[in-house]
């Protein structure tokens, strides 16, 4: 892929230089900038900034840093004035040039700054959402998140989105002193070490930052959450959400998310609802990132399967069976069910987690129950 530069500049010729670099070139406006500095907008492999003309750099530079620390800044000034250098250093930018600017100074320091691009890996995001209250959905999410930390530790967070009413904590057994709303609060500090210092490590093996006990007064704004997603994309190998189905911000920020999990029963109302969410969520972010789950299942259903799908207009990908009492035991013991793995229920989440991240399953471990498609295989043999 080739780099690309975008150029805040009223000096055509300076477009025109980097042009002659070879590389893509795009000019763009202050305001323009002021939109690339936030959190999850889309970033050049390098950014030029001409001040020639400035006194001060512009404040959107250090905002851009902080969010996208691995964007390359190219500073072309007047003269090496050491008020505006130190500034430079304090933000972050990377290199500088001066008036008059040469081809080959110009091609340097680009070829310096791709030299040094650190590529970004990011982990997958699962967002799980219950059709309706009652559904499963927390269970859902913590039995996925728990099998993934199983599967590989020391890499799954879970993210309780549900600010003031979540209850991943009580599944988990923990009692965190922060919460979602620190998270949130404090965007603009998010970094390993205050990261580490609000998530909990529970006995289950994965990280949780889960819901506050506080009351809330307000929502929280898109960007905000659409910032901690981001963040949690880049520090964890697999980020687990439990989101709230009635908390609209949340559901318009997921534009992180690897998979979109919606979480459905066989009761009329339940189905109904999701048949507007589904229509909503593949609109926004399209049907191919979009997976129907099913609880709690019952062959003896009046609503069945075939109803469910054609409902929503998607497949029902997985099913869990219906163990009420189980997965009752394990809330109320704050130990997730996959822990014990000796049951229809806790194989079933076990497979769907595996699948979610692409995990092959184990030598000698047999696919899961939940599987449909395992399950008509089964009935075929």
């Amino acid at each position: 892929m080739s780099t690309v530069i975008k150029v805040v500049s009223s000096d055509p010729q300076l477009a025109q230089l980097l042009r002659e670099t070879g590389m893509p070139c795009v000019v763009i406006s202050n305001d323009a900038l002021m939109g690339l500095s936030q959190s999850g907008a889309p970033q050049p492999d390098v950014l030029v900034v001409d001040l020639r003309d400035e006194r001060q750099m512009p404040p959107a530079v250090a905002q851009l840093k902080r969010q996208h620390p691995t964007t390359g800044v190219l500073l072309v000034i007047s003269q090496l004035d050491p008020a505006l250098m130190l500034e430079a250093m304090r933000a972050g930018v990377n290199e500088c040039v001066t008036h008059p600017v040469a081809l080959s100074e110009l091609q340097a320091a680009v070829r310096r700054l791709v030299k040094n691009l650190v590529p970004v890996t990011r982990g997958e995001v699962f967002a799980i959402i219950g059709a309706k209250g009652g559904v499963g959905a927390t269970t859902v999410a913590v039995n996925v998140a728990t099998s993934l930390a199983k599967a590989a530790p020391d890499s799954t967070l879970l993210i309780d989105l549900n600010v003031a009413c979540g209850d991943a904590a009580v599944f988990l057994g923990t009692e965190p002193r922060f919460s979602v709303m620190d998270a949130l609060d404090n965007v603009q500090r998010l970094d390993a070490a205050f990261f580490s210092g609000i998530v909990v490590r529970s006995k289950a093996g994965l990280d949780l930052l889960g819901a506050s006990g506080r009351p809330v007064t307000g929502g929280f704004e898109a960007p905000r959450i659409r910032a901690l997603l981001e963040f949690a994309s880049l520090s964890h190998r697999y980020t687990v959400l439990d989101v709230p189905r009635s908390d609209t911000t949340a559901l318009d920020s997921l534009e992180a998310a690897t998979r979109i999990v919606l979480v459905v029963n066989q009761e009329l109302a339940t189905v109904r609802n999701a048949g507007r969410m589904a229509a909503t969520l593949k609109q926004r972010y399209g049907p191919n990132r979009l997976t129907i789950v099913l609880t709690r299942t019952d062959r003896r259903a009046e609503i069945g399967h075939e109803d469910v799908e054609r409902t929503l207009g998607l497949d029902v990908k997985y099913t869990f069976p219906s163990d009420y009492r189980l997965a009752l035991q394990a809330m109320n013991k704050g130990r997730p069910l996959v822990l014990e793995n000796n049951s229809e229920l806790s194989g079933a989440f076990s497979a769907f987690a595996r699948d979610l991240a692409g995990i092959p399953l184990a030598k000698g471990q047999k696919p899961g129950t939940g599987s449909l498609f395992g399950r008509l295989a089964t009935k075929r043999a």
